[in-house]
């Protein structure tokens, strides 16, 4: 099992100092949150809130996930970062492929792109990008994205989008992982068909459960590759005995954190105390994981 570290929505000043210690207490990646901007009109809701309000976005800040990923990368040298996740279709993909084979190349193959389809109209209307048939976009996206990392000439010719053949570099070494997030049918079978992997935003466990069965069923009607990763949230990542239940499951990587951050108030822990949390559970679990 592996142990992804999240931490958002806090003094931007804290992640470098959060990323090395992380590295030292032996986790394997961190979790980079996207957000472009917040509206101050609209009427969307946030799916993973009961009740769907997302009034604890507003004035919390969010670094660039490429420049976060950039900036905690230079600084370590085992640790892998991943947009968890980022809102692929409202981006241009040319431009994503460009930022994420930088960011991959210069950290050393660290860096896998966790994507997802923003819930948000707001999100689309302020890049300029239609909100319809995004699902058949972020498809399109995706595929290109691949391409142009891969290295070499690619060209794409598609609903959305027409490339004459280019190539980016520098690229990375290694393939970049593209990590599929998303509850829906659509974005599990979307995980199966083109991801190296899927990313899940939190629940019970018995919505887990359920996610799991169908995504292990698309994932065989796919053919999807064996070295497949599973990162999800669970209380049973938080104990030695259910990090060995998820294992059982399938599952390849754990995301903790630490405190609730769907609060409305500023965050105001300490940098010393988050610290201080990362370590205790690395202590607790990680290492008794490890032995």
């Amino acid at each position: 099992m592996r142990f992804t570290y999240a931490e958002t929505m806090t003094d931007p000043t804290y992640y470098v100092p959060l990323a090395r210690a992380a590295e030292e207490a032996g986790y394997s990646s961190m979790a980079v949150a996207d957000s472009i901007a917040y509206p101050r009109d609209s009427d969307a809701k946030y799916p993973y809130t009961p009740d769907g309000n997302r009034e604890f976005l507003e004035d919390k800040p969010f670094v660039e996930a490429f420049v976060l990923s950039a900036a905690m990368a230079a600084v370590t040298t085992t640790l892998r970062f991943t947009p968890f996740v980022l809102k692929l279709p409202i981006r241009p993909p040319v431009l994503v492929a460009k930022q994420a084979a930088s960011v991959a190349a210069l950290s050393g193959n660290r860096f896998g792109l966790g994507v997802g389809i923003s819930p948000w109209p707001d999100d689309f209307e302020i890049m300029g990008v239609p909100f319809e048939k995004r699902g058949a976009r972020m498809d399109e996206c995706i595929d290109i994205v691949r391409g142009l990392t891969a290295g070499g000439y690619f060209e794409f010719h598609g609903e959305f989008y027409d490339i004459p053949p280019i190539k980016i570099s520098p690229v990375p070494t290694e393939p970049v992982p593209i990590l599929i997030g998303g509850h829906s049918k659509p974005a599990l079978r979307r995980a199966a068909q083109r991801g190296d992997g899927w990313m899940h935003a939190g629940g019970d466990g018995a919505e887990l459960d359920r996610l799991l069965v169908e995504l292990d069923a698309l994932r065989a009607e796919h053919g999807t590759r064996k070295d497949f990763e599973v990162h999800v949230i669970s209380l049973d990542g938080f104990t030695v005995d259910g990090i060995k239940r998820l294992e059982d499951k399938g599952v390849t990587d754990v995301i903790v954190g630490f405190r609730l951050p769907y609060t409305l108030e500023q965050d105001t822990e300490p940098l010393d105390t988050k610290i201080a949390n990362l370590s205790r559970f690395a202590e607790k679990v990680i290492a008794r994981t490890a032995s």
